[in-house]
């Protein structure tokens, strides 16, 4: 077996902390050319579709790859801007202000990234990139806030895959969930109080959180349990009322059942009991997308209006607030304690001992 060597590698290059930050992943353009390639790879991970692989091949290459480009296309060119993709444009900006945070602490020992679990910048790359400029203890850090095995999980997965093609690897630290942390609890819970400060109050604050199957519950996935327990901390933070809020979950696809009750089915039915106004926030999304701008902030507005309703509004993610990137940058910290790298002098010794062993 072969195994990956660093193309930039010398035994003098100073040792570094990395930091790496992930997300889900985007097309490059939002064109049924180059939808094709991405969802072939996001939706032929097992971790997604847990499906028997052959039958689940024909399904894919046979019939969705067929179909869905060309409709995923005309929703991603809606929210597209000149900058490109708005998950690509959040996650480069978050990257940029933790770089620029931890190397005010770190100096020139920290390097700062960012990947996709699917399409480019990937994982594989973003290692490779990271280790040749010295590092040699990485932390992941997934912005899933909650654990779930077809994102966190699938990352985790695509790590590994790559670790074990390398000959050498580093000191390796990755932060599984936050969904109860208190600073990002702080931070949801300003990001709502802000938007309430400017626009008032709705009767209902609905929380949508992306949906998985309810037989992924059922094996044992804990992302059901922490999606309801960021709301709940966060309503106890809002000195919310049980009617005064709800948890619901969207983005289902294919047939079966999937974690209840659906975010749009909700919406529809809520005029009819009364409730003419809603707030929807997504707090298991770290940065505005597809799933947030055009299927929470357009798709389901227009159900819930269609249905009676007379006032939807959309609270926008943290993106790159102040107050996210901090409670980022603290979790990231708090990860680093006590992980130190080689000093200059132990550098010096292995390129002695290195340079005795090349002559």
């Amino acid at each position: 077996m072969k195994y990956t060597s660093q193309t930039q590698f010398t035994h003098a290059q100073a040792d570094k902390l990395g930091v790496l930050i992930t997300n889900l992943g985007t097309p490059e353009a939002p064109t049924k050319k180059a939808l094709r390639p991405y969802l072939k790879e996001f939706l032929s991970d097992p971790r997604v579709v847990e499906v028997p692989r052959l039958i689940w091949w024909c399904v894919l290459n046979l019939i969705i790859l067929n179909i869905r480009p060309s409709r995923s296309a005309h929703a991603y060119a809606s929210v597209w801007s000149d900058e490109g993709s708005p998950l690509m444009v959040h996650t480069k900006n978050q990257a940029n202000a933790l770089s620029e945070k931890l190397t005010q602490e770190y100096g020139d020992n920290v390097v700062v990234d960012f990947a996709m679990r699917y399409g480019e910048p990937s994982v594989s790359k973003t290692i490779d990139k990271m280790l040749n400029q010295g590092v040699r203890k990485l932390l992941v850090l997934p912005l899933y806030p909650q654990y779930c095995a077809s994102t966190t999980g699938s990352t985790f997965d695509a790590i590994a895959h790559d670790f074990s093609k390398r000959r050498w690897l580093p000191d390796f630290r990755f932060i599984s969930h936050y969904h109860d942390n208190d600073q990002y609890i702080i931070a949801m819970t300003q990001k709502i109080l802000a938007h309430w400060e400017k626009n008032g109050r709705a009767d209902k604050l609905i929380f949508s959180y992306h949906g998985i199957p309810k037989r992924y519950l059922l094996n044992g996935d804990p992302y059901h349990c922490e999606c309801h327990k960021t709301t709940r901390l966060i309503a106890t933070k809002l000195g919310l009322q049980p009617d005064e809020y709800m948890t619901t979950f969207q983005s289902r696809f294919g047939r079966e059942e999937w974690l209840k009750p659906y975010t749009d089915h909700t919406l529809m039915a809520l005029p009819k009991e009364g409730v003419k106004s809603v707030q929807v926030v997504c707090p298991g999304f770290s940065s505005d997308c597809l799933e947030t701008i055009e299927e929470i902030g357009i798709e389901n507005r227009d159900y819930f209006l269609e249905a009676g309703g007379e006032s939807y509004q959309y609270i926008e993610c943290l993106n790159s607030d102040e107050t996210h990137i901090d409670m980022l940058h603290q979790l990231i910290k708090d990860n680093l304690v006590n992980w130190q790298i080689a000093s200059s002098d132990d550098i010096k010794v292995r390129d002695a001992e290195a340079s005795k062993l090349e002559k």
